[in-house]
């Protein structure tokens, strides 16, 4: 023997490693259970407490070694189901009123399917995918009073949209060339928002090179509006000291109380001053839709508008918008010079690569998924009309629970039902004022460990409050009497005070 005889031939290189099952049929049957099973989950939602602790050994049965090797996708799902389906927030349940979570809706759930199925890339190109965009921004921009020639993109949430928002006021008005030359290009930049402006504000400004320093917190009134003058005197004391102002933000809706600044004044405000206005209406936007869109008149004048669909728009996470009444303003603050745009990234006059950065130009993302798909379903199935009912409903809601608990000698409202945010809390009388915050605490604590309701917590004033904002489109008059009943039920077994059932 040679010792070429010895020599093993190399071993080919496999050409083929699908993901594909190898036979579909499994998979087709367990995906029907699976539509069954989650339509089921959403019909019987009022059934199930509305929230419960993950147990230890669920907590336990969840911590797993890396899976080197795969297991059948039967054995996956029954671990799903019996581990992580019963363990969610619950904001899906009518009594969930905590923060401001959105409540989804099948339709939406099922064109989640479908676009996780055609896994469609939203940077742009010539498909069908950026045609319903496209639609879907169309009919936002005219909901919102916005012109038809506005510029918008599908965005993650409300942090990224206003992000966005910012983005655009910056390079409108820093008066030098910020893309360019960066934050230090010229003087120092500044925002005015009110001191109830959701913390947003304070990432972006960081995410923008500009620092916390940045924003000037602007008092609020007696009903957490922020106070027009005040910005004013801000905005001329900068000037004054050589800074830079660009941007005013107005609130549609805050997080804490539901308050809605004076938008119309702030859009005097901002051409007085030649500055940006920005809206925050992250969920409050969308009472445009209902029978009395006066509550966030002024919304439409703004130059750019942040909002959120999966919050009172009820469609599934995530889904944020952003819309720029100037087109040019809002691709000015993102497009990239053409000598900037890679071969592969550049458009094409035919093929696929026409309009191939669309999107992409108007937004920080370039890889996007197709979150306009349940958007487009959502509001063709159930109709503008529809959507702004059950928005109606809940400041009605709003509404109900605020009378029940200014009629009740045990609870306190603590801030004006302005839209669709309620403040209350249990305060028996002579009690000092820590020692109502601790009760209230328990209370809320209480109700939620219960699964009863999951209202959230603020704090106005040094008051604890427990919040309730109403963006669920399944609640009920009944389950606000549940509500107000279970306060003073456990409040009075926390107090002792045997007249608290009375």
């Amino acid at each position: 023997m040679t010792p070429a005889d010895d020599i093993t031939p190399p071993v080919a290189p496999s050409l083929s490693a699908t993901l594909d099952p190898a036979d579909w049929g499994p998979v087709r049957d367990l995906g029907r259970q699976m539509v069954d099973d989650m339509v089921h989950y959403l019909e019987t939602v009022r059934e199930r407490p509305v929230w419960q602790t993950v147990p230890a050994d669920i907590r336990a049965g969840l911590d797993e070694p890396l899976p080197r090797e795969g297991q059948p996708l039967e054995a996956v799902y029954d671990q799903f189901r019996a581990q992580v389906l019963p363990y969610a927030t619950g904001n899906i349940h009518p009594r969930f009123w905590g923060w401001v979570m959105g409540t989804g809706s099948a339709t939406a759930m099922l064109a989640e399917m479908l676009a996780a199925g055609m896994n469609s890339h939203l940077a742009g190109y010539d498909q069908s995918a950026t045609l319903v965009e496209m639609q879907v921004l169309t009919w936002l921009k005219a909901l919102m009073g916005f012109p038809e020639g506005a510029s918008g993109v599908l965005v993650s949430g409300g942090t990224a949209a206003n992000l966005d928002g910012l983005m655009a006021a910056r390079v409108a008005k820093a008066g030098y060339d910020v893309r360019e030359e960066g934050a230090f290009g010229g003087p120092p930049l500044t925002v005015y928002a009110s001191t109830e402006t959701h913390s947003w504000i304070f990432k972006a400004c960081e995410a923008m090179g500009l620092g916390r320093r940045a924003v000037r917190s602007i008092p609020v009134d007696a009903d957490f509006r922020i106070d027009v003058a005040a910005c004013r005197a801000a905005i001329a004391a900068d000037r004054a000291a050589g800074l830079r102002p660009f941007a005013i933000v107005g609130n549609a809706g805050t997080v804490n109380t539901g308050a809605v600044d004076d938008l119309v004044a702030l859009r005097a405000l901002a051409d007085e001053t030649d500055l940006w206005l920005h809206v925050d209406g992250a969920f409050g936007a969308l009472a445009a839709l209902s029978d009395e869109p006066e509550l966030v008149a002024g919304q439409e004048l703004a130059d750019s508008l942040a909002f959120d669909l999966h919050k009172w728009g009820y469609l599934p996470y995530e889904v944020g918008v952003i819309l720029t009444r100037s087109a040019d303003a809002q691709t000015a603050a993102y497009k990239a010079p053409a000598t900037a745009v890679p071969a592969y990234l550049q458009s094409s006059t035919g093929g696929i690569s026409t309009g191939t950065t669309y999107f992409a130009d108007r937004g920080m993302a370039l890889s996007r998924g197709f979150k306009a798909l349940k958007v487009w379903m959502a509001m063709k199935e159930q109709g503008v009309a529809r959507i702004g009912k059950a928005i109606q409903a809940n400041i009605n809601q709003a509404r109900y629970l605020g009378r029940q608990v200014e009629a009740d000698p045990l609870l306190e409202l603590i801030a004006p039902v302005s839209l669709n945010v309620v403040c209350f809390r249990y305060r028996p009388e002579g009690m000092e004022a820590e020692a109502v915050n601790q009760l209230n605490r328990q209370i809320l604590i209480a109700l939620q460990e219960e699964g009863v309701a999951v209202p959230s917590q603020t704090i106005l004033g040094g008051r604890f409050a427990i919040r309730c904002c109403m963006t669920n489109h399944r609640s009920r008059a009944e389950d606000f009497d549940i509500l107000v009943a279970a306060v003073r039920r456990i409040g009075a077994r926390l107090t002792g005070a045997a007249e608290g059932l009375q």
